[in-house]
């Protein structure tokens, strides 16, 4: 992999780019937090060669919506299911837009 390649995948949300203490740093929490979500399979850190938990910015969009229900008094297994089930909702939303536009797009003249 050459460094363009490297610095391209930056914009990945994707790419597990942030080390486990930068993670944490960056959403105000500890690393327990972190683990305990993993624990609730909120998240699943990819793992470097050298066994270290990598977060990619979707991860810790993710978690930092859950620090933001524990915070709000949220027990933190409910904080995950909760997270969980609105990035399932995100999604469906997101299929069913692209489904009615695909459908518009075919058959134009049903939406007048």
């Amino acid at each position: 992999m050459t460094a363009d390649d490297s610095f391209g995948r930056l914009d990945d949300d994707d790419y597990p780019a942030c080390t486990m203490g930068r993670a944490a740093e960056m959403l105000g929490t500890t690393q327990g937090f972190l683990r305990a979500i993993g624990e609730a399979r909120l998240i699943t850190p990819l793992r470097s060669a050298g066994g270290h938990r990598r977060y990619s910015r979707y991860q810790l969009r993710i978690a930092a919506r859950a620090r933001e229900l524990v915070d709000q008094g949220t027990p933190i297994e409910a904080a995950c299911r909760i997270v969980i089930l609105e990035d399932q909702l995100e999604e469906a939303q997101r299929i069913k837009a692209e489904y009615r536009r695909a459908a518009g797009s075919v058959n134009p003249s049903a939406s007048a």
